[in-house]
């Protein structure tokens, strides 16, 4: 599955976008709106983008995680090997204190990226705050040439600006489409 990026000049032509993307078979779960205008997404009945997609919840918690886990581990390692709390600890107490602290790393790493705006979508934040709208369109192998097509015959008004896939991976970044 790829994620399509089209930026779309008007809240009127993304009502359209989205009426012909429902006619092609694509459900409001395959396709969400990222605008500034909120109110005016929800007064046209547009699907708008969820905080997973705008914040970098799942990236920071993915860093932070990994950062607490080596952390975790050197630590527990550290304990191991110098018995600062006597001989006698089983074994299993280091790894329960590696695994407390991975948490807490994807605690303090998922906090910190609701404070951020998603790294994916930095680059369209200036387009976003023009009152441009940013259609994220979560296209299957099958329905990806469709799509394509649709939005190239129908809506020239919107611009396909990049392509992603769709897993989630916290340190890859959008592919600009080049025309």
């Amino acid at each position: 599955m790829k994620c399509l990026y089209y930026l779309a000049p008007t809240l009127i032509s993304t009502h359209n976008i989205s009426d012909d993307l429902h006619e092609a078979g694509i459900d409001d779960w395959f396709f969400h709106i990222l605008s500034k205008d909120e109110a005016g997404l929800k007064k046209e009945n547009l699907h708008s983008s969820n905080y997973i997609e705008t914040l970098d919840i799942i990236r920071d918690g993915v860093i932070g995680a990994n950062l607490g886990f080596i952390i975790g581990a050197i630590v527990a390692a550290v304990f191991m090997y110098f018995e600062p709390f006597g001989p006698d600890r089983p074994t299993y107490i280091y790894f329960i204190f590696a695994a407390f602290v991975t948490l807490f790393g994807a605690w303090v790493g998922g906090l910190t990226g609701i404070d951020n705006e998603n790294a994916k979508l930095r680059r369209f934040h200036d387009d976003i705050e023009a009152g441009k709208y940013l259609i994220l369109i979560y296209a299957r192998k099958m329905h990806e040439k469709t799509i394509r097509t649709m939005m190239g015959n129908k809506h020239t008004e919107a611009s396909l600006v990049g392509v992603d896939t769709h897993f989630i991976n916290p340190f890859s970044r959008v592919r600009r489409h080049r025309k």
